[in-house]
Protein backbone atom coordinates (compact mmCIF):
# COMPACT_ATOMS: atom_id res chain seq x y z
CA UNK A 1 0.00 0.00 0.00
CA UNK A 2 1.38 3.35 -0.77
CA UNK A 3 1.42 6.22 1.41
CA UNK A 4 0.05 9.42 -0.38
CA UNK A 5 1.85 12.31 0.68
CA UNK A 6 -0.19 15.50 1.24
CA UNK A 7 2.09 19.16 1.34
CA UNK A 8 0.61 20.88 4.17
CA UNK A 9 -1.27 23.96 3.38
CA UNK A 10 0.20 27.56 4.25
CA UNK A 11 -0.54 29.52 7.49
CA UNK A 12 -3.52 32.21 7.13
CA UNK A 13 -1.44 34.63 7.90
CA UNK A 14 0.73 33.84 4.99
CA UNK A 15 -1.89 34.26 2.80
CA UNK A 16 -3.02 37.69 3.38
CA UNK A 17 0.66 39.16 1.99
CA UNK A 18 0.38 36.96 -0.71
CA UNK A 19 -2.95 38.32 -1.98
CA UNK A 20 -2.08 41.67 -0.86
CA UNK A 21 0.80 41.72 -3.08
CA UNK A 22 -1.52 40.36 -5.67
CA UNK A 23 -4.06 43.14 -5.66
CA UNK A 24 -0.99 45.83 -5.89
CA UNK A 25 -0.01 44.25 -8.72
CA UNK A 26 -3.39 44.56 -10.53
CA UNK A 27 -4.07 48.31 -9.21
CA UNK A 28 -0.39 48.78 -10.73
CA UNK A 29 -1.26 47.68 -13.75
CA UNK A 30 -4.69 49.57 -14.06
CA UNK A 31 -3.46 52.48 -13.46
CA UNK A 32 -0.46 52.42 -15.47
CA UNK A 33 -2.08 53.27 -18.79
CA UNK A 34 -3.42 56.32 -17.36
CA UNK A 35 -0.15 57.19 -15.24
CA UNK A 36 2.12 57.24 -17.79
CA UNK A 37 0.97 60.17 -20.08
CA UNK A 38 0.55 62.01 -17.02
CA UNK A 39 4.10 61.38 -16.37
CA UNK A 40 5.44 62.31 -19.94
CA UNK A 41 2.74 65.12 -20.63
CA UNK A 42 2.75 66.62 -17.31
CA UNK A 43 5.08 65.84 -14.97
CA UNK A 44 8.27 65.79 -17.12
CA UNK A 45 7.56 69.27 -18.58
CA UNK A 46 7.06 70.83 -15.53
CA UNK A 47 10.56 69.32 -13.67
CA UNK A 48 12.35 70.25 -17.28
CA UNK A 49 10.49 74.00 -16.73
CA UNK A 50 12.17 74.25 -12.99
CA UNK A 51 15.10 73.17 -14.88
CA UNK A 52 15.05 75.60 -17.42
CA UNK A 53 14.03 78.64 -15.01
CA UNK A 54 17.60 78.60 -12.94
CA UNK A 55 19.42 78.65 -16.21
CA UNK A 56 20.31 81.31 -19.29
CA UNK A 57 18.54 78.98 -22.26
CA UNK A 58 17.48 80.75 -25.39
CA UNK A 59 15.63 79.39 -28.37
CA UNK A 60 18.73 78.40 -30.88
CA UNK A 61 19.29 76.31 -33.39
CA UNK A 62 22.36 74.98 -31.19
CA UNK A 63 21.34 75.80 -27.57
CA UNK A 64 24.42 76.45 -25.35
CA UNK A 65 22.86 77.25 -21.58
CA UNK A 66 24.55 77.58 -18.06
CA UNK A 67 23.67 77.68 -14.57
CA UNK A 68 22.53 81.16 -14.02
CA UNK A 69 21.02 80.59 -10.07
CA UNK A 70 18.66 82.96 -9.49
CA UNK A 71 19.21 85.56 -11.83
CA UNK A 72 15.88 85.51 -14.20
CA UNK A 73 13.93 85.69 -10.78
CA UNK A 74 15.87 88.58 -9.39
CA UNK A 75 15.44 90.62 -13.37
CA UNK A 76 11.85 89.22 -12.94
CA UNK A 77 11.49 91.47 -10.05
CA UNK A 78 11.98 94.08 -12.14
CA UNK A 79 9.53 93.40 -14.76
CA UNK A 80 6.79 95.64 -14.64
CA UNK A 81 5.24 94.65 -17.30
CA UNK A 82 5.40 90.78 -16.32
CA UNK A 83 3.46 92.10 -12.99
CA UNK A 84 0.98 93.95 -15.12
CA UNK A 85 -0.06 90.81 -17.15
CA UNK A 86 -0.19 89.26 -14.02
CA UNK A 87 -2.44 91.86 -12.71
CA UNK A 88 -5.04 91.51 -16.26
CA UNK A 89 -4.56 88.15 -15.70
CA UNK A 90 -5.58 87.79 -12.06
CA UNK A 91 -8.78 90.17 -13.42
CA UNK A 92 -9.75 87.98 -16.35
CA UNK A 93 -9.82 84.88 -14.46
CA UNK A 94 -11.84 85.89 -11.47
CA UNK A 95 -13.83 87.94 -13.34
CA UNK A 96 -14.71 84.77 -15.64
CA UNK A 97 -14.64 81.98 -12.99
CA UNK A 98 -17.43 84.30 -11.06
CA UNK A 99 -19.52 85.10 -13.86
CA UNK A 100 -19.20 81.73 -15.78
CA UNK A 101 -21.01 80.84 -11.71
CA UNK A 102 -23.79 82.81 -11.53
CA UNK A 103 -24.98 82.30 -15.08
CA UNK A 104 -23.98 78.54 -15.18
CA UNK A 105 -26.23 78.51 -11.84
CA UNK A 106 -29.07 80.69 -13.44
CA UNK A 107 -29.51 78.32 -16.68
CA UNK A 108 -28.80 75.15 -14.50
CA UNK A 109 -31.78 76.10 -12.24
CA UNK A 110 -33.44 76.77 -15.72
CA UNK A 111 -32.82 73.73 -17.37
CA UNK A 112 -34.02 71.39 -13.78
CA UNK A 113 -37.64 73.44 -13.63
CA UNK A 114 -39.10 71.43 -16.16
CA UNK A 115 -38.99 72.88 -19.14
CA UNK A 116 -40.69 72.16 -21.90
CA UNK A 117 -38.06 70.44 -24.23
CA UNK A 118 -35.54 69.94 -22.02
CA UNK A 119 -33.54 67.31 -23.79
CA UNK A 120 -33.17 69.42 -26.74
CA UNK A 121 -32.28 72.77 -24.67
CA UNK A 122 -29.49 71.38 -22.80
CA UNK A 123 -28.11 69.97 -26.19
CA UNK A 124 -28.10 73.53 -27.57
CA UNK A 125 -26.54 74.53 -23.81
CA UNK A 126 -23.38 72.47 -24.83
CA UNK A 127 -22.81 73.91 -28.44
CA UNK A 128 -20.12 76.59 -27.10
CA UNK A 129 -18.55 73.75 -25.37
CA UNK A 130 -18.15 71.60 -28.10
CA UNK A 131 -17.06 74.43 -30.44
CA UNK A 132 -12.96 74.80 -30.62
CA UNK A 133 -11.42 77.85 -28.56
CA UNK A 134 -9.87 79.61 -32.47
CA UNK A 135 -13.55 79.00 -34.00
CA UNK A 136 -15.21 80.62 -31.07
CA UNK A 137 -12.52 83.62 -31.12
CA UNK A 138 -13.09 84.09 -34.78
CA UNK A 139 -16.85 83.92 -34.67
CA UNK A 140 -17.09 86.42 -31.66
CA UNK A 141 -14.47 88.35 -34.33
CA UNK A 142 -17.23 88.99 -36.39
CA UNK A 143 -19.80 89.60 -33.23
CA UNK A 144 -17.66 92.53 -32.07
CA UNK A 145 -16.57 93.98 -36.06
CA UNK A 146 -16.80 98.05 -35.45
CA UNK A 147 -17.46 97.89 -39.23
CA UNK A 148 -21.28 96.07 -39.53
CA UNK A 149 -20.68 93.50 -36.80
CA UNK A 150 -24.23 92.10 -35.70
CA UNK A 151 -23.44 94.11 -32.20
CA UNK A 152 -23.01 97.15 -33.25
CA UNK A 153 -25.80 96.55 -35.90
CA UNK A 154 -27.89 95.75 -32.86
CA UNK A 155 -27.13 98.87 -31.13
CA UNK A 156 -27.36 101.12 -34.02
CA UNK A 157 -31.24 99.82 -34.37
CA UNK A 158 -32.14 100.89 -30.79
CA UNK A 159 -30.54 104.31 -31.41
CA UNK A 160 -27.21 103.61 -29.20
CA UNK A 161 -23.48 104.13 -30.86
CA UNK A 162 -23.30 101.78 -33.47
CA UNK A 163 -19.03 102.44 -33.97
CA UNK A 164 -17.90 100.98 -30.48
CA UNK A 165 -14.34 98.90 -31.33
CA UNK A 166 -14.80 96.78 -28.96
CA UNK A 167 -11.38 94.64 -29.02
CA UNK A 168 -9.14 97.70 -30.11
CA UNK A 169 -10.61 100.19 -27.36
CA UNK A 170 -8.63 100.33 -24.33
CA UNK A 171 -11.88 100.46 -21.78
CA UNK A 172 -14.18 97.71 -23.46
CA UNK A 173 -11.21 95.44 -24.88
CA UNK A 174 -11.07 92.99 -21.76
CA UNK A 175 -14.21 93.42 -20.82
CA UNK A 176 -15.46 91.80 -24.06
CA UNK A 177 -12.98 88.92 -23.65
CA UNK A 178 -14.04 88.30 -20.38
CA UNK A 179 -17.95 87.70 -21.61
CA UNK A 180 -16.20 85.52 -24.46
CA UNK A 181 -14.47 83.51 -21.40
CA UNK A 182 -18.14 82.95 -19.62
CA UNK A 183 -20.00 81.48 -23.04
CA UNK A 184 -16.89 79.21 -23.81
CA UNK A 185 -16.67 77.68 -19.82
CA UNK A 186 -20.49 78.19 -18.95
CA UNK A 187 -22.02 74.77 -20.21
CA UNK A 188 -19.29 72.84 -18.68
CA UNK A 189 -19.97 74.63 -15.08
CA UNK A 190 -23.88 73.90 -15.76
CA UNK A 191 -24.25 70.47 -16.61
CA UNK A 192 -21.78 70.12 -13.10
CA UNK A 193 -24.41 71.81 -11.31
CA UNK A 194 -27.35 70.34 -12.97
CA UNK A 195 -26.54 67.17 -12.08
CA UNK A 196 -25.34 68.14 -8.42
CA UNK A 197 -29.19 69.98 -8.49
CA UNK A 198 -30.61 66.44 -8.97
CA UNK A 199 -29.12 64.48 -6.97
CA UNK A 200 -30.90 67.15 -4.02
CA UNK A 201 -34.13 65.00 -2.52
CA UNK A 202 -37.25 66.60 -3.65
CA UNK A 203 -38.53 65.95 -0.10
CA UNK A 204 -36.33 68.71 1.10
CA UNK A 205 -37.57 71.26 -1.06
CA UNK A 206 -41.26 70.40 -0.33
CA UNK A 207 -40.89 70.53 3.55
CA UNK A 208 -39.13 73.89 3.40
CA UNK A 209 -42.55 74.77 1.30
CA UNK A 210 -44.47 73.75 3.79
CA UNK A 211 -42.90 75.45 6.17
CA UNK A 212 -43.68 78.64 4.26
CA UNK A 213 -39.84 78.92 2.87
CA UNK A 214 -40.08 80.93 -1.08
CA UNK A 215 -38.09 80.24 -3.92
CA UNK A 216 -35.05 82.55 -2.67
CA UNK A 217 -35.20 80.97 0.79
CA UNK A 218 -35.15 77.47 -0.03
CA UNK A 219 -31.86 77.99 -2.51
CA UNK A 220 -30.08 79.42 0.24
CA UNK A 221 -31.07 76.95 2.96
CA UNK A 222 -31.89 74.01 0.99
CA UNK A 223 -29.92 73.96 -2.97
CA UNK A 224 -26.99 76.44 -2.55
CA UNK A 225 -25.37 73.91 0.72
CA UNK A 226 -26.32 70.98 -0.93
CA UNK A 227 -24.58 71.72 -3.70
CA UNK A 228 -21.74 73.73 -1.76
CA UNK A 229 -18.68 70.83 -2.49
CA UNK A 230 -19.57 71.00 -6.29
CA UNK A 231 -19.05 74.74 -6.37
CA UNK A 232 -16.27 74.77 -4.79
CA UNK A 233 -14.80 71.71 -6.94
CA UNK A 234 -15.73 73.25 -10.46
CA UNK A 235 -14.84 76.89 -9.42
CA UNK A 236 -11.26 75.82 -8.14
CA UNK A 237 -10.79 73.91 -11.56
CA UNK A 238 -12.89 76.65 -13.86
CA UNK A 239 -9.86 79.35 -11.92
CA UNK A 240 -6.92 77.21 -13.41
CA UNK A 241 -8.10 76.83 -16.71
CA UNK A 242 -9.16 80.43 -17.20
CA UNK A 243 -5.65 81.11 -15.44
CA UNK A 244 -3.94 79.14 -18.26
CA UNK A 245 -6.35 80.02 -21.30
CA UNK A 246 -4.30 81.01 -23.89
CA UNK A 247 -5.78 80.46 -27.85
CA UNK A 248 -8.86 82.48 -27.15
CA UNK A 249 -7.42 85.73 -25.86
CA UNK A 250 -4.79 85.28 -28.37
CA UNK A 251 -6.86 84.78 -31.48
CA UNK A 252 -9.15 87.46 -30.55
CA UNK A 253 -6.21 90.23 -29.65
CA UNK A 254 -3.00 89.00 -29.31
CA UNK A 255 -2.22 90.84 -26.19
CA UNK A 256 -3.83 94.37 -27.40
CA UNK A 257 -4.69 96.87 -27.59
CA UNK A 258 -1.56 98.52 -25.92
CA UNK A 259 -1.17 95.01 -23.91
CA UNK A 260 -4.91 96.01 -22.27
CA UNK A 261 -5.58 91.78 -22.66
CA UNK A 262 -1.77 91.05 -22.06
CA UNK A 263 -2.74 87.72 -19.81
CA UNK A 264 0.43 86.22 -18.32
CA UNK A 265 0.60 83.00 -20.35
CA UNK A 266 0.20 84.83 -23.60
CA UNK A 267 3.12 86.94 -21.88
CA UNK A 268 5.17 83.87 -21.13
CA UNK A 269 4.61 82.59 -24.86
CA UNK A 270 5.95 85.44 -26.29
CA UNK A 271 8.81 85.90 -24.06
CA UNK A 272 9.93 82.05 -25.02
CA UNK A 273 8.84 82.33 -29.11
CA UNK A 274 9.43 85.80 -30.01
CA UNK A 275 12.00 87.18 -27.73
CA UNK A 276 13.72 83.29 -27.81
CA UNK A 277 14.37 83.60 -23.45
CA UNK A 278 13.38 80.08 -22.46
CA UNK A 279 14.98 80.36 -19.70
CA UNK A 280 13.41 83.65 -18.51
CA UNK A 281 10.37 82.36 -19.81
CA UNK A 282 10.66 79.12 -17.78
CA UNK A 283 10.82 81.36 -14.78
CA UNK A 284 7.48 83.08 -14.98
CA UNK A 285 6.20 79.77 -15.36
CA UNK A 286 7.40 78.71 -11.99
CA UNK A 287 6.08 82.30 -10.73
CA UNK A 288 2.77 81.39 -12.21
CA UNK A 289 2.76 77.94 -10.73
CA UNK A 290 3.27 78.96 -6.73
CA UNK A 291 0.64 82.05 -7.58
CA UNK A 292 -1.97 79.59 -8.72
CA UNK A 293 -1.29 76.81 -5.75
CA UNK A 294 -1.34 79.09 -3.07
CA UNK A 295 -4.67 81.20 -4.00
CA UNK A 296 -6.36 78.13 -4.28
CA UNK A 297 -4.98 76.45 -1.26
CA UNK A 298 -5.95 79.83 0.42
CA UNK A 299 -9.67 79.49 -0.84
CA UNK A 300 -9.82 75.60 -0.53
CA UNK A 301 -9.10 76.26 3.11
CA UNK A 302 -11.13 78.46 3.73
CA UNK A 303 -14.60 76.98 1.75
CA UNK A 304 -13.09 73.60 3.99
CA UNK A 305 -13.07 75.44 7.04
CA UNK A 306 -16.68 76.87 6.34
CA UNK A 307 -17.89 73.46 5.73
CA UNK A 308 -16.66 72.04 8.87
CA UNK A 309 -18.22 75.22 10.79
CA UNK A 310 -21.49 74.37 9.36
CA UNK A 311 -21.42 70.90 9.72
CA UNK A 312 -20.84 71.22 13.13
CA UNK A 313 -24.06 73.65 14.15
Amino acid sequence: MTATLTRPAPPAGKKKPAMARTRRREAIALVLPSLIPILVLSVAPLVVGIFLAFTDARLVRHPDYSFAGVDNFTKLVGNDLFWDSLRIGMIWTVGVTLLQLAAAMGLALLLNSGLRLQGLTRVLALIPWAMPPVVVAIMWQMIYSANGGPLNAFLGSVGLPDDINWLGDFSTALPAVIVVGVWVGMPQTTVTLLAGLQQIPAELHEAAAVDGAGAWRRFTAVTWPSLRPIVTSITSLNFIWNFNSFSLVYVLTAGGPGGKTMVPVLFIYLEAFKNREIGYAAAMGLVLVVVVVLILAVYLRSQFRDDRAVKGR
